[in-house]
């Protein structure tokens, strides 16, 4: 006789998996909530506080903590041990299905309590895990529903490989060193870290040929960017990176938006609630840099959009979806990459590699909830200049630094820089905007330190400007604005990005 465990959390395809590992001869083991969803659908189930003769305790902290539940995931392939299991009046359990409390989903929510959080912290299942783990030269571990259709393939064509169990346990190691390493820097942030990562895939070279690089995810069984790669070849080191902030900027915002990216380097951002009136406007910011470099958008694609996309070059396209009417037209652009994303949240935080050590930081969300902005000159914004005044701080902040934007409506029409100095940053948006800056909006990451970047952008006839504030010289930069009739808003708060 065969005993299959199964204690999960995520029931996801688990009846269905449930039905499978019977066909395949095995007796089902289950607790609490499992041994019910499976009672319900029909399938015959034992319950473990039947086969172990003790009953949950404490409200079901203590389910499957029990010598015949361990005796039987830890006994090992011997006459000896097995024996020891029979006189028990226990057996081999073979194959251990769980995965475990959402704590990390839980810790992510706003207001969560300490006492949610430890109430999430998963006893049971990690035993049985690191258990079944240990013992993979018995034991089939399965912490998550992606493998389920694998373990029934597998056992349709006689049985589970070694392989397989190996590369299973490893998994179920990963899962358990990832699940305390969050919850020790959930209640110790400042301590030490342990980051671990699961290898996605190797790729074919670095920044250049010469460098080797492989891409790494927080997440096991994800693909680039928690995407799905839908089209094209595999995707390169530059064009992740490139995917990465071209679909963070555009995550930034609510009305559909399209962000064209190139060397890392936003040149052109548009929002409009046409998808493809929004690419031609980011297009039309810079449509020389624009050739062969990648676009993101937060809505799905349609076959608009791609029509509009015309002859132009594409790398790579990051979207939630494409229509099917999308994919069609864009299967004829075989070079063209496609990324699906559907999870539009970030994580939490960022990290940075430098010579002995690594940064971390919080991601940069936008302005903090409840921030409030001040218009510091004679002149007020109108209201067509409030609204495209917000559109270009969102899209500013995805611009390197020293980052400038000119913008009209709600589209970018000059970007300026990732220079050492402001000034060269508004001469450069000026140049990509050409005579379109006249009555245009600039913002700026960061404060002025001298007049003269109001001046030059009085130059080429913006006319409201979207600021931090802050600087030692505000006062000079104020009366430069009141000088040329432009109007100035102070937010308060700086968004660099180096």
């Amino acid at each position: 006789m065969s005993y299959a465990l199964l204690s999960v959390y995520d029931k996801t395809g688990l009846c269905e998996f449930a039905e499978g590992l019977i066909k395949a001869g095995y007796e089902l083991l289950a607790s609490g909530s499992t041994a019910k969803l499976l009672r319900e659908a029909k399938l015959k189930v034992r319950e473990v506080s039947d086969y172990t003769q003790s009953k949950e305790m404490l409200n079901g902290r203590v389910k499957t903590l029990h010598p015949a539940i361990h005796g039987g995931i830890l006994a090992r392939k011997t006459t000896e041990d097995h024996q020891e299991l029979l006189d028990l009046g226990w057996d081999y359990i073979d194959l251990v299905v769980v995965n475990l409390y959402p704590f990390t989903q839980t810790i992510a929510k706003p207001n969560v309590t300490l006492q949610d959080a430890i109430e999430q912290i998963d006893i049971g299942g990690v035993t049985l895990i690191r258990a079944a783990a240990k013992n993979y030269d018995r034991v089939t571990v399965v912490c998550d529903p992606l493998d389920y259709s694998r373990i029934i393939d597998e056992l349709n064509q006689g049985e589970i490989s070694v392989e397989t169990k190996k590369n299973l346990a490893i998994k179920g190691f990963i899962t358990t060193s990832q699940y305390d390493s969050a919850i020790s820097q959930y209640l110790n942030p400042t301590e030490n870290l342990m980051l671990t990562l699961t290898p996605v895939q190797t790729l074919r070279y670095g920044e250049n040929p010469h460098q080797t690089a492989q891409l790494f995810s927080e997440k096991n069984n994800s693909g680039p960017l928690g995407g799905k790669l839908l089209q094209g070849k595999e995707l390169s080191y530059n064009n992740l990176l490139d995917l990465d902030a071209a679909f963070r900027a555009v995550c930034s915002f609510s009305k559909p938006t399209i962000c064209i990216v190139k060397h890392l380097s936003p040149c052109g951002i548009a929002s409009n609630e046409s998808l493809s009136t929004a690419f031609s406007q980011a297009l039309e910011c810079d449509p020389v840099s624009a050739f062969g470099g990648i676009i993101a958008s937060n809505k799905i694609i349609d076959k608009n959009t791609v029509e509009a996309f015309g002859g132009l070059f594409i790398e790579c396209i990051a979207a939630p979806g494409f229509t099917a009417e999308a994919k069609e037209l864009l299967a004829k652009r075989n070079q063209c990459r496609l990324l699906e994303i559907k999870d539009t949240n970030s994580t939490q935080y960022e990290w940075r590699s430098l010579h002995h050590g690594m940064l971390r930081q919080e991601r940069d969300n936008g302005d903090p909830q409840n921030q409030e902005w001040k218009v510091v000159t004679e002149k007020q914004p109108s209201s067509s200049e409030w609204n495209s005044l917000k559109f270009a701080w969102l899209a500013c902040q995805h611009v390197k630094s020293n980052a400038i934007v000119f913008a009209k409506e709600e589209a970018t029409i000059g970007i300026g820089g990732g220079q050492p100095n402001r000034i060269d940053c508004v001469k450069i948006a000026a140049a990509r905007a050409g005579d379109k800056s006249a009555g245009a909006v600039m913002a700026s990451d960061a404060f002025f330190p001298f007049a003269d970047t109001v001046e030059e952008a009085a130059k080429h006839g913006i006319t409201a400007i979207i600021q931090p504030g802050g600087s030692k010289r505000d006062a000079d930069v104020i009366a430069a604005a009141n000088a040329a009739n432009i109007a100035m808003i102070f937010t308060g708060v700086r968004h660099f990005r180096h």
